[in-house]
């Protein structure tokens, strides 16, 4: 899988939803001894925990954003969005390319919870989008 510095490495990401991102990240900083890793405005957070790593974002009303999600990084989006279009999956948003390196789309799974499949383009800096590296 190719690197990309605004994207964690690990293969399973998960994200979970909260209502203060601050609040959220000093406590499971505090508690937890998890390190943020990467700060995206003040909506989104990527937090190191030991070798792997999870995001911290904005719970937003009750839109499909609010929910908690498994983001999951694969070799190749479209071979997998094709996959899962012909078994009959929900898909919530196609395949699409982002600034910070990376093509991705979402599907809804039975019990209703978001699955973001995530491919990497390019090793982006996350500065060149608006993210905010964090010195380890």
């Amino acid at each position: 899988m190719l690197k990309n510095r605004s994207m964690p490495s690990s293969t399973v990401i998960p994200v979970l939803a909260y209502p203060d991102v601050d609040q959220a990240v000093e406590w499971l900083s505090k508690i937890f001894g998890f390190a943020v890793r990467l700060r995206i405005a003040s909506h989104r957070v990527q937090m190191n925990v030991g070798d792997g790593h999870m995001v911290v974002k904005e719970a937003r009303g009750k839109s499909p954003d609010a929910t908690h999600s498994v983001m999951v990084r694969v070799e190749d989006v479209h071979q997998h969005h094709a996959h899962a279009v012909k078994c009959g999956a929900r898909i919530v948003r196609p395949p699409e390319d982002y600034p910070y390196g990376e093509r991705q789309y979402e599907v809804e799974d039975p019990g209703g919870h978001q699955w973001k499949f995530t491919q990497t383009l390019a090793d982006v800096t996350p500065e060149d989008w608006g993210g905010t590296s964090v010195e380890l």
